[in-house]
């Protein structure tokens, strides 16, 4: 192929290029050169769209003269003409992008007729209404994206002309009746546009690509790849796919259908898909009528049935994915018009997974590969709970699993403006299009009337695992009124419902739900990650509940326990805060000391539920005045107690007015209600809430002496040990004296006591010396000898410099990556994640939030620093960390290739990470037998 070509026929495309041919093109040419039924047609690159956008939205020099030269070909190829009216030649103009975006890109159908063509063509064909149809699509899909036209406008025109003629469905409209209707939208066109629809072939085909080219830019598609971090290394560009039409609008012996070689919504291996007769492809994924299952196809259409057969056996042998693709049978003649991998659900990616390498289709290295980490949290979607006693008030199709409660919006826009305000929503509409995707981002779910498993709705909402419900035909929907009827009953605009995804069943109010559950194929899958990963994935978890759930999902251990989560425990707070607001050493130990058995008690558990595998506690990490109440709330505290002072011993104040002055967080301190009325009038009444008054004044002291300018940067972690030395002592004390304890017990309890905030190894030395004492005291005390590492948090850039110096003295580094982000972009993610961070990523400052996705030029030349010094002073050096970006999957992969021991994260992405680091060892084994010092090597980070 020419270097300088910007288009390439289907038979002579390459196959395997979708970065030049998209994912559509590339598909095309597969299936041309395997013989199969491809109606001929013709491939614009994406390099052509990139220079059409570097030209300042011009076509590049050569392109039309390329493309004419094609269209020559084409005719040569089909023995027809475009233009002609006496043996006529119509073409699809399609988009197609390297990464599939189902729906976000446009496509125009029909080009090539005008109002000559279009008579001629009718007597020709002796099928006026079937012309007339095919030129109304033409000029309502054209006016819409190649010239800007409302769809509203050509709805109403369609609308009236059904009702003048009494019609339901478009397929009942006579051929007068189309053929008014087409003149009815040539003159709207004139009318809003103040253009007319253009009669000359070529104009048409040159304005469709242009427009195939403007839609990559266009809100959704920018949206849909922000959403789902397509990067421009991934695709920049859309294809645009030239075709000779065929129809499935000739009558009963014609239809069109969208279908998949297995069930997205379970994996089982039967052809899945719908159809309709006498169609075009639009209405199917559109939804604007509700298609037939693809079961019906055998009886009604046999010899396009076995086509089709024939066809999904060949295509999953080809690609080895299962393919979703879409099909035209003209008056009984099968063809396929494009073939594209799978958008499945996670069920359905591990069922298919599993099968797959049973029936020898796949091997385990391509299985694991296949599917996303981010697909397995699909399969952490909750579920109704089948104990819930509520009845569906309305059902529809089953089109993606899950279970969703919220408001009802009718709008996309009201979809994504309440939902990101945190607010759960359901997005209810007649049928969804493209331009809905933003909305689609922010609700909880997707509930349509109208519709099949294989409409625009379906399709969009199973590729990003949100529940979604079809076809509820019940549902009548008036989305101007904001309301929706079901069976009588009227649904208004923020009134809450809840949608099944997995039985296609919609119920009104909250209906409760409960955890999901791994099936066998689920544990097949990962049975064979942890087979081919080398690195440990542990889990972060604070209860002896946390710890079990984590253990069940497979965790090898807990990577953080973080204690300061115990001191918020209802019974324990107060205690804290004792301890905080002492007025000697003496009443502080006294305070510390009574939370030694509590937090013995949190150990054990802990230890007990996680029995044999490693548990990493952390001491005591945040700044003190966090366990106190703010001093906002302390002053509107005192504020309200002394005005319920000054009203106290006025005779005419009754409790209620009292009431009315009380803080909402003071409710509980003072008497009840019906109390108040002893303390008026009288001295005990200003005796109580003097005292209160008095305690306040203390603890507002207090936090005012504890106040720091930047917390984050000041007295915690390590420096709070230090200083506040019986603090971790007790701490220490409670973690030692469960191992002993549990020793006594035949429990293997596999401890590891970790530092925060070091920056500096003497700190560590110090630490180390209060454990050694602690160590020799429960050693004593218990008779028994104690086995435990003793280690450090790496979340300091200064810590990372001095890795060699602090690996002296630690037997383990974890990687605490959320603060070491914060010190490295010198970001407060608080208020980078609220004023600036999302448009760094929007404008490409940044490529993705570092919060979100590890920083590897950043924070992860930082880390290999960290890495390779300590492993050279301690070659035994045990290296995990333990932040967010813990269960992030590129991330993981990234902590492999730079040799850590584990990651951790929470427990429910354990499965996932569990999957991430199976696919990091194969794809760095794949990189390495291909060529591993390749300048774009992904990880060099040096």
């Amino acid at each position: 192929m020419a270097a300088t070509s910007y288009v390439f026929s289907f038979d002579e495309g390459d196959a395997d290029d979708k970065q030049l041919l998209g994912g559509k093109g590339a598909g095309l040419a597969t299936m041309s050169q395997m013989g199969l039924p491809v109606p001929p047609g013709f491939t614009v690159t994406t390099e052509a769209c990139r220079q059409y956008y570097a030209g300042g939205r011009r076509f590049p020099d050569g392109l039309l003269d390329e493309i004419s030269t094609s269209m020559k070909r084409l005719e040569e190829k089909t023995g027809k003409v475009f233009g002609s009216s006496e043996v006529p030649l119509f073409v699809s103009v399609r988009s197609g992008g390297a990464l599939s975006m189902p729906g976000m890109m446009d496509t125009i159908l029909n080009l090539g007729m005008n109002d000559e063509v279009v008579e001629e063509f009718a007597r020709a064909m002796e099928n006026p209404r079937f012309a007339f149809d095919a030129y109304r699509r033409l000029i309502q899909g054209f006016g819409e994206i190649a010239m800007g036209a409302e769809e509203k406008r050509f709805a109403q025109i369609l609308e009236a002309g059904k009702k003048r003629q009494g019609a339901t469905y478009d397929y009942e409209l006579s051929d007068e009746s189309l053929k008014g209707v087409c003149d009815a939208y040539k003159q709207a066109i004139a009318d809003d546009l103040g253009v007319e629809f253009p009669q000359d072939p070529m104009k048409q085909l040159e304005m469709a690509v242009e427009a195939v080219f403007a839609s990559w830019m266009r809100k959704r598609a920018v949206d849909y790849r922000r959403e789902f971090k397509i990067t421009p290394e991934m695709a920049n560009g859309t294809a645009v796919n030239v075709q000779t039409m065929v129809f499935g609008n000739m009558g009963n012996d014609s239809a069109t259908g969208v279908a998949f070689t297995r069930d997205p919504g379970t994996g089982e291996n039967v052809l899945y898909g719908e159809y309709l007769t006498n169609a075009q492809g639009e209405d199917v994924v559109a939804g604007i009528r509700t298609p037939k299952p693809i079961a019906e196809l055998e009886e009604e259409m046999p010899e396009s049935w076995a086509a089709l057969q024939k066809v999904r056996h060949t295509l999953e042998e080809r690609y080895h994915e299962v393919q979703d693709f879409e099909f035209t049978i003209e008056r009984g003649k099968f063809y396929m018009l494009q073939t594209r991998n799978g958008k499945m659900n996670a069920t359905a990616f591990v069922r298919t997974s599993q099968d797959m390498v049973e029936e020898g289709v796949l091997s385990v290295e391509e299985a694991l590969l296949r599917i996303s980490p981010d697909h397995l949290e699909q399969l952490l979607h909750r579920r109704i709970d089948p104990g819930a006693d509520a009845q569906p008030i309305a059902a529809g199709l089953p089109a993606s699993p899950g279970a969703a409660s919220g408001a009802v919006v009718f709008e996309a826009d009201d979809a994504e403006s309440r939902g990101r305000t945190g607010e759960s929503v359901i997005l209810v509409r007649e049928e969804t299009k493209p331009e809905d995707i933003h909305g689609f981002f922010q609700a909880k779910g997707i509930l349509t009337s109208r519709g099949g498993k294989t409409s625009h709705a379906a399709v969009v909402a199973r590729g990003m695992g949100k529940p979604c419900v079809v076809g509820a035909e019940d549902i009548l929907i008036d989305d101007r009124e904001k309301v929706a009827v079901i069976k009588g009953m009227r649904i208004s605009e923020g009134e809450v419902i809840t949608i099944d995804g997995g039985s296609g069943a919609v119920y009104i109010g909250e209906i409760p739900t409960v955890e999901p559950e791994f099936g066998p194929e689920m544990r097949t899958l990962l049975g064979w990650a942890d087979e081919a990963r080398t690195l440990g994935v542990r889990a972060n978890a604070d209860t002896p509940e946390d710890a079990a759930k984590a253990r069940e999902m497979g965790a090898e251990g807990i990577g953080l326990c973080r204690t300061e989560r115990m001191f918020n425990a209802a019974d324990r707070l107060p205690i804290v805060r004792d301890m905080i607001l002492a007025r000697t050493e003496a009443e502080r130990r006294e305070a510390i000391e009574k939370l030694r058995p509590m937090q013995k008690a949190d150990f054990k558990g802990i230890f007990k539920a996680m029995e044999g595998l490693p548990v990493t506690i952390r001491l005591l990490d945040p700044p003190l005045h966090e366990f106190l109440p703010s001093l906002e709330s302390l002053l509107l505290e005192l504020g309200s107690l002394k005005r319920v002072r000054d009203h106290i011993g006025d005779s005419k104040t009754d409790p209620e007015s009292i009431a009315a002055l009380i803080e909402p967080s003071l409710k509980e301190t003072l008497p009840p209600l019906e109390r108040l009325s002893e303390l008026l009038p009288g001295a005990k009444g200003k005796l109580v809430i003097d005292a209160l008054i008095e305690e306040k004044e203390a603890i507002l002291q207090k936090v005012r002496d504890m106040t720091e300018v930047n917390p984050m940067l000041g007295h915690r972690g390590v420096r709070l040990g230090i200083t506040v030395p019986e603090l971790y002592s007790m701490q220490i004390g409670a973690i030692l004296e469960a191992v002993a304890e549990l020793m006594k017990e035949n429990v293997d309890a596999v401890c590891e006591i970790m530092v925060p905030q070091v920056t500096e190894p003497q700190e560590l030395v110090r630490v180390n010396e209060l454990v050694k004492e602690v160590r020799e005291s429960v050693e004593r005390e218990y008779s028994v000898q104690l086995d435990f590492k003793f280690g450090t948090m790496i979340e300091a850039v200064r810590a990372c410099v001095r890795a060699r110096a602090i690996a002296e003295i630690t037997e383990f580094f974890s990687f605490g990556t959320n603060d070491l982000t914060q010190a490295t972009f010198s970001f407060s993610r608080e208020d980078a994640e609220t004023k600036f961070l999302p448009r760094y990523v929007e404008m490409g400052v940044l490529p993705e939030n570092p919060f979100e996705a590890l920083d590897i030029h950043g924070v992860g030349r930082l880390m290999k620093l960290a890495v390779e010094s300590g492993l050279a002073v301690r070659p035994d050096l045990k290296v995990g960390i333990c932040g967010e970006h813990g269960g992030h999957p590129r991330s993981i992969e990234f902590c492999y290739t730079q040799g850590l021991d584990y990651v951790s994260c929470s427990p429910f992405r354990v499965p996932i990470a569990r999957l991430a680091a199976a696919q990091g060892r194969l794809r760095e084994e794949r990189r390495s037998r291909e060529e591993r010092e390749h300048p774009d090597y992904p990880f060099n980070v040096m």
